[in-house]
């Protein structure tokens, strides 16, 4: 089933850099679900029958917080597993996403130690690693995006194409989408696309998510054009992206003090999507705050 958002909108609706008329984002309720203790700098997220798997930027842990009972269990993805890793060591582990019955966590390549790829078999509990190293320089070519502004910080399974979300927080603003053949950047293209300012700042990509054909994304603007150092929060926006063309179909602010990074499906009914979100605070907190945005569907016949 395809949906189309009915035209309400109570958050602050950007407007799209290509000036198309499209469908209008609706109302939506942005809530603060739970709070997990023991997590900071949450970077991903996804949820599978009842079980909240997240992993932070600074830990080499997976985490998964059993939502019934409220406990919460650490996965080292390596050897001697630490947290709260100074910046200049720390994995970066930015995406994270379930396909089939493996969960994938992806390190941003931002830097040389952050080209790796962590795949734990949600059955077995096996991890399997992986050096992204060469799918990185492919996918660079690709774009002739330099070192300093590659930063992936959200993937997707479309079809029979991996998506891989290049956050544009550097100096050059490139956010844009690699397209690839496989996890191996075979044959990879890249579309640049162009996503709302606020205050003088362009807003990049987080995460994203394929649901029903469609794709969901998340960004967030901050005061600062690294890809490395953190700068004041501007705020997030959620938005789609046209399945055809990859183009940005709508965008829509959904707060201005929170950075979320990491988008995952909780439920859905026939008029609702309800996502969880996680948020990388840039603070010294030991828990990381879960939040519930809830967006109404209308299905319609008239899909784009």
């Amino acid at each position: 089933m395809l949906y189309l958002f009915p035209v309400k909108g109570t958050g602050k609706r950007m407007p799209l850099p290509s000036g198309l008329n499209t469908t209008q984002m609706p109302q939506f309720t942005l809530r603060p679900a739970f709070e997990i203790p023991g997590i900071s700098a949450a970077s991903g997220i996804a949820y599978d029958y009842g079980l909240l798997y997240l992993i932070s930027d600074n830990s080499q842990f997976l985490y998964v917080y059993d939502m019934e009972s409220r406990q919460l269990d650490k996965i080292p993805l390596v050897e001697n597993a630490t947290e709260n890793i100074p910046k200049s060591f720390k994995p970066d582990f930015e995406s994270l996403m379930i396909l089939g019955r493996n969960l994938y966590a992806f390190g941003s390549g931002s830097t040389e130690n952050r080209n790796t790829l962590r795949i734990y078999n949600l059955e077995s509990k096996a991890i399997t690693a992986k050096d992204l190293t060469k799918t990185y320089e492919a996918l660079r070519f690709s774009s002739g995006i330099s070192t300093s502004e590659f930063n992936i910080e959200g993937t997707a399974k479309f079809d029979d194409d991996w998506l891989f979300f290049q956050r544009g927080n550097g100096a050059a603003n490139q956010n844009g989408i690699f397209i690839s053949q496989n996890i191996a950047g075979l044959n990879p293209k890249f579309i640049p696309l162009k996503l709302p300012e606020i205050n003088g700042s362009e807003f990049s990509f987080t995460d994203a998510i394929v649901v029903d054909g469609l794709i969901f994304f998340l960004a967030s603007a901050e005061n600062t054009s690294s890809t490395y150092e953190d700068g004041d929060i501007l705020g997030s926006l959620f938005g789609k992206i046209n399945r055809h063309d990859f183009s940005i179909e709508e965008t829509l602010i959904i707060s201005h003090q929170h950075k979320f990074e990491g988008l995952t499906l909780y439920k859905q009914t026939e008029t609702e999507l309800s996502f969880l979100l996680c948020e990388d605070s840039d603070s010294e907190a030991t828990h990381s705050t879960i939040y519930t945005l809830i967006i109404p569907k209308l299905p319609t016949a008239a899909a784009y």
